[in-house]
């Protein structure tokens, strides 16, 4: 039964749309009419400036937080997988907005920051020199998620079978997300900041 609450309760935090909410008080937008069509925090920046566009980031990490505490209060460190999973799934397709949310990296970044903070730490930091790089923020999320199972692997002793499966559902998931951004970066069309 508390497995089933969780979920409830971090899935509804995940439809709690903070590029959605603070683009209609600030501006009076749907962020997602705008830009890429969605609601997260680089489309956010680009609609609605950089100020909104960290409140935004902050609102969506602290989502991810905010479950994970609540699932692993109630059962534990796999609570707090279930919390994460369903707070990312919640953002990205959010029922209150009819499933149309953002690509869910602050939430997952958020949830991390809870489950496992030095796996975190090195995806963030080498997904932050990506794009420093790049110019693209596509590249460094989809470059730090996809380092998750893999630092999993390298960097965590004893090796967690369940942290390394929640990486690899929280990579995939991040690239089903960014597949319209892959295909413009194929095609040489994706946008720079």
């Amino acid at each position: 039964m508390n497995y089933l609450i969780i979920a409830i309760i971090s899935y509804s935090l995940g439809n709690i749309s903070f590029a959605y909410i603070l683009g209609k008080i600030f501006a009076d937008k749907d962020v997602r009419d705008y830009g890429s069509g969605n609601a997260g925090t680089t489309n956010a920046i680009r609609t609605l400036g950089k100020k909104i566009g960290i409140m935004v980031f902050i609102g969506d990490a602290l989502k991810g937080i905010i479950a994970v505490i609540i699932g692993k209060s109630l059962c534990g460190q796999s609570g707090a997988y279930l919390a994460g999973a369903f707070a990312i799934i919640g953002h990205n397709w959010p029922v209150l907005l009819k499933f149309r949310g953002g690509k869910g990296v602050a939430t997952t970044i958020g949830a991390m920051t809870i489950i496992n903070p030095f796996v975190t730490s090195i995806c963030v930091i080498i997904g932050l020199i990506v794009i420093l790089f790049t110019r693209t923020v596509s590249i460094g999320s989809i470059s730090g998620m996809i380092l998750a199972p893999v630092v999993a692997v390298i960097f965590v002793r004893p090796f967690d079978n369940i942290l390394f499966i929640f990486c690899l559902f929280i990579s995939g998931l991040s690239i089903y997300r960014h597949k319209s951004n892959i295909k413009r970066l194929l095609e040489g069309k994706e946008n720079k900041l």
